[in-house]
């Protein structure tokens, strides 16, 4: 029996979809792999970050990029690490307590770390409309939008921030809708809740402009501490935020913030940053010989470094001694 034009046409679509429906399995399957797989090459690179070694990170990042090119992990991933650069060249790194205010309002970073964000937020996105991955994609675009948030908070832009902040947000929480076992989305909540319910003025006033929601100091440390103990890829840089939380005046818990750093010391060690956060950490504390001892130590073990963390902490160690010492150099 001969079949018709418009029967053999509608034969072949019937086998196409079928076709199709075998191989979206497939495909999410391999999407699925080969995050898993960049994330077990991403571990590598968040150790060398959070270590210091953040050209070293960014190169672990790249080789992703490379790898999965369709995927916001690697590019939001150096972008964190160029955040770490843009923090190192500019913020306050003496005084535990303060959160990331820059001495100037741009850095050469800045433009390479933006490029970077808006291709992880662009590939986040393509791979959403295409219901690729869903939890994670949603992860990856808040990632992002935590990190803009960030490089706007260190520059002093609330509104920005705060805008950014609310982005990340909204992706997080559905990140956690569908997937609650991502306690990486809990470093961009934690902050969040617990800056937002800290600060209630500059709340207030940004609420007035783009109705921020609400949040818990509690629960945002409860959730830092989540991420601290079981994050993925973020682990360590809960502790950092954790950490500094706990300095604040709102908390004075020294003791649990030192117990943080020297943590992060112990995992990282060749980080001259945490010795120095616990040095301001003694004084708070009421040890000042102790906090300049270290001041002293960290400011010979960086003597002629070449690395941009390293030359930035033996200055913030510099700075620190000569706040003590007012008149005196610590070249």
């Amino acid at each position: 029996m001969k079949c018709s034009t418009q029967t053999k046409m509608k034969l072949l679509a019937a086998l196409l979809a079928l076709c199709l429906a075998a191989a979206r399995p497939c495909l999410a399957a391999s999407i699925e792999q080969n995050d898993a797989d960049a994330r077990h090459y991403a571990a590598r690179g968040g150790e060398m970050m959070m270590d210091g070694d953040l050209d070293g990170a960014a190169q672990v990042f790249q080789q992703i990029e490379q790898k999965y090119p369709d995927s916001p992990i690697g590019f939001v991933l150096e972008a964190d690490a160029t955040w770490w650069k843009i923090y190192f060249v500019s913020a306050n790194l003496i005084d535990p307590d303060v959160f990331d205010v820059a001495t100037t309002e741009s850095t050469p970073y800045d433009s390479h770390f933006d490029d970077l964000d808006n291709v992880a937020i662009k590939k986040a996105e393509a791979r959403l409309h295409a219901h690729q991955d869903l939890a994670r994609s949603e992860l990856y675009e808040g990632f992002a939008y935590a990190l803009r948030g960030r490089l706007e908070g260190i520059h002093d832009r609330d509104l920005a921030t705060a805008r950014a902040g609310k982005k990340m947000r909204t992706h997080l929480l559905k990140a956690l809708e569908l997937d609650s076992t991502l306690y990486d989305a809990d470093l961009g909540i934690g902050i969040y809740n617990y800056f937002v319910d800290t600060l209630p003025t500059i709340v207030k006033f940004l609420s007035i402009f783009i109705a921020l929601p609400g949040g818990s100091r509690t629960e945002g440390l409860q959730q830092l501490q989540t991420c601290a103990e079981k994050g993925e890829l973020t682990q360590a840089e809960a502790k950092f935020y954790l950490a500094k939380d706990y300095t604040r005046g709102s908390e004075k818990q020294y003791a649990v913030s030192m117990r943080l750093f020297g943590d992060l010391q112990k995992e990282f060690p060749d980080n001259p940053l945490w010795p120095m956060l616990i040095g301001s950490l003694q004084f708070r504390m009421g040890n000042p010989q102790e906090g300049e001892k270290i001041y002293r130590e960290v400011l010979q073990t960086t003597a002629g470094k070449d690395s941009e963390v390293e030359k930035a902490v033996h200055r913030a160690a510099s700075q620190a001694l000569e706040r003590l010492h007012p008149g005196q150099k610590f070249p």
